[in-house]
């Protein structure tokens, strides 16, 4: 469905939760949800803070999501002499489960539209500018006084590009553990080769626990797992966190996003990949600290290079230059509607001039990719952080905001580990992409490098650094700007060193780019609205969506793919060479096994990243599988839905309970989430 026209009858759509198509879903399938149903899909969804969704699966609190999603926490989880990435954890009884250093999980509880009072406080401003940091100002306000009134995490989120603001607030635990996850043989079976493909053969999948005051939290909402799964054909839901589309985005954003953006950002994890890989055949300790930013890497590649692709080819923008003359055409029938909306296109194209002139020194500088380590992002947050912490609430840059300080205070102080070898690896990397990309004359790479080479200044940083040391990091926050301003630590003084350029930068974003498109968004916002109501969909935001489809095959040239794969395949397509190694334990177990079961799944659900751990639920609630990718037709989710070919991937429920109680000895969990 072209973006400014309504949805119709398709599967397309990643819609709110307080705004469902429920014409649609009630004409196509029979299904009406009440409010308490879709309370319950909304309050038993859970995002994670590193990214990717979860849902909750038992009243003790369990929470299932994907391998991948869990594998930062593997990582951090993991010494040189247990490596749980590789081998999976099983955690035979609560008090074996592990508790992640700085996981945070967030349901969301309730929505309040607060579109009135965020637009009101721009209006009457000076200038375009002024306007966006009255917005920006109320926007905090907003959400310190939720916070304060209940409790609760408090969000402001953007929908529809500025056509309406939604304070979200969401149910938090920090205190989360891992309970179980399958080994990476099997958890990314197949490999780079398979991602996104299908069919696909694998448990990606994960278990973990929420808990409040030392115990497993006791929850009402939640899902219950059925492994009879959902046939072909059947209504299937999935409520999850799409991390971001941009499907409401003008020609020249697009245009942007082609030309500057994704090559940019191509280029350099091309090289990032090779340079890791060079990093983890040297020894394999150093294989298995960078093994999970490799696989979040080359599985970027993979996603950015379809995004591309749609990018490059000529129906997109064709089509999107169709349907912005025909909304011009439509104000211009009525010199009211020419009055309020303008031509609010003109304005955006000229705002993405600017960010084309920005681009590299904002990504380079201000967005760290020049400084890309750990460490260089701790140094960052305490230097602005404490800066901005000295300020009254409403004028701090909102990640710094009294509402925000408690997620970022969480991973500020994250007992991970950090290790030497690879910080410095991956700083002198940085530096070096710094100097060839803004130049060596650059007043910034001149002021990092001098005369010496980015593997000298990483060497002498890392080297002397103490930002691994949460101890010291507490320190430098609690004495604020005074503490980090006397630290002699090179790493503070690196980022100290910078901070002038990258807020310059910063507030240059701001007031240049941000602050127009948010205005001219604004218009288009109000312009679909008088056309079509809301039955246009926002755009992805990471925050909770409901997409419907059905379990369903496609036409791959000319031949049908089935929707469904068994265990069987799995040992089909098994070799004695990586990356189609089961684990030991698959293989000695094989004769335990139902080959029949159902593994992986397809189906026409809309999805996009972000959503990776989100329940497949039939129309009762139950989930019936576990989303983790898309078929290579979904790589250009972003921008557009083609329903004859775009698929949900996901782990067949029978899959997850047949594993668990067959191979892995945990018929307690499997009976937790199944009861």
């Amino acid at each position: 469905c072209p973006a400014l026209c309504p949805a119709a009858l398709a599967e397309e759509g990643m819609w709110l939760p307080n705004a469902i198509p429920a014409v649609e879903l009630k004409s196509k399938y029979g299904f009406e949800a009440s409010p308490a149903a879709l309370e319950h899909l909304q309050k038993s969804a859970v995002r994670f803070s590193t990214g990717g969704s979860g849902s909750i699966v038992s009243p003790n609190g369990l929470v299932m999501t994907n391998h991948h999603v869990g594998s930062d926490m593997l990582a951090k989880l993991s010494t040189p002499e247990r490596d749980l990435l590789k081998t999976g954890f099983l955690a035979k009884d609560r008090g074996e489960e592990l508790r992640c250093p700085d996981l945070e999980l967030n349901a969301l509880w309730s929505i309040e539209d607060v579109t009135d009072r965020v637009v009101a406080a721009g209006k009457g401003a000076a200038d375009t500018a002024a306007a966006g940091e009255s917005r920006r100002r109320e926007i905090t306000r907003i959400e310190d006084e939720s916070e304060k009134a209940t409790g609760l995490k408090s969000q402001v989120v953007t929908l529809w590009q500025g056509g309406r603001y939604h304070l979200y607030r969401y149910r938090t635990w920090r205190d989360v553990r891992l309970v179980f996850a399958p080994e990476f043989d099997i958890g990314f079976f197949g490999g780079d080769p398979d991602n996104f493909n299908f069919p696909r053969y694998n448990l990606d999948m994960a278990l973990l626990r929420v808990y409040a005051d030392n115990k497993p939290a006791q929850v009402e909402h939640h899902f219950r797992l059925d492994p009879k799964g959902a046939d072909e054909g059947e209504l299937v839901m999935v409520t999850g966190h799409p991390g971001s589309t941009q499907r409401l985005l003008t020609a020249a954003q697009l245009e942007a996003v082609r030309d500057i953006d994704m090559p940019f950002r191509l280029a350099l994890a091309h090289e990032l990949r090779g340079y890791l890989t060079r990093y983890s055949e040297e020894d394999p300790e150093q294989a298995r600290i960078a093994r999970t930013e490799l696989f979040y890497i080359e599985n970027g590649i993979k996603a950015r290079n379809g995004m591309f692709q749609t990018l490059l080819a000529p129906g997109l923008l064709a089509a999107k230059r169709e349907e912005e003359q025909a909304a011009r055409a439509w104000i211009a029938e009525d010199p009211a509607r020419v009055a309020d909306y303008g031509d609010p296109w003109q304005a955006i194209e000229r705002a993405q001039t600017t960010w084309r002139n920005l681009y590299l020194r904002h990504q380079m500088i201000e967005a760290l990719r020049g400084f890309a380590s750990t460490q260089a992002r701790i140094a960052r947050t305490l230097v602005r952080g404490t800066a901005e912490r000295a300020k009254p609430d409403p004028e701090r840059l909102r990640e710094y905001s009294e509402a925000a300080l408690p997620s970022l205070e969480a991973q500020l102080f994250s007992p991970a580990p950090i290790y030497a070898s690879y910080e410095q690896v991956m700083l002198a990397f940085s530096l070096t992409k710094l100097r060839e990309v803004l130049g060596a004359d650059h007043a910034v790479v001149q002021q990092v490098l001098g005369k010496d080479s980015p593997a000298i200044v990483a060497a002498r940083v890392v080297g002397g650094t103490r930002l691994a040391d949460v101890a010291y990091r507490r320190e430098l926050w609690s004495g604020g700007v005074d503490a980090v301003n006397a630290s002699n630590d090179p790493m503070i003084a690196l980022i100290r060193q910078i901070e002038p350029a990258a807020y310059a930068l910063r507030q240059q974003y701001d007031a240049d780019v941000d602050a127009v498109v948010t205005r001219e968004q604004e218009k288009l916002a109000r312009m679909r609205f008088a056309r079509f109501g809301t039955s246009v969909y926002p755009d992805a935001t990471f925050t909770l969506r409901l997409s419907h489809g059905e379990i369903k095959g496609w036409q791959e040239q000319g031949e049908p793919v089935a929707p469904y794969t068994t265990f069987a395949g799995l040992f089909m397509r098994a070799s004695d060479h990586a990356p189609f190694t089961p684990p030991p334990r698959w293989v000695s177990g094989k004769g335990d096994l139902d080959l029949n079961t159902r593994f992986n799944q397809v189906s026409t659900n809309d999805i996009i990243g972000g959503n990776s751990g989100s329940p497949l639920l039939d129309r009762d609630a139950n989930v019936v599988g576990l989303v983790f990718d898309g078929n290579i037709h979904s790589l250009g989710g972003a921008y557009l839905f083609d329903e004859t070919v775009n698929r949900t991937v996901s782990v067949h429920a029978a899959a997850i309970d047949h594993a668990l109680r067959q191979l892995y000895d945990l018929e307690h969990l499997a009976d937790e989430m199944t009861r």
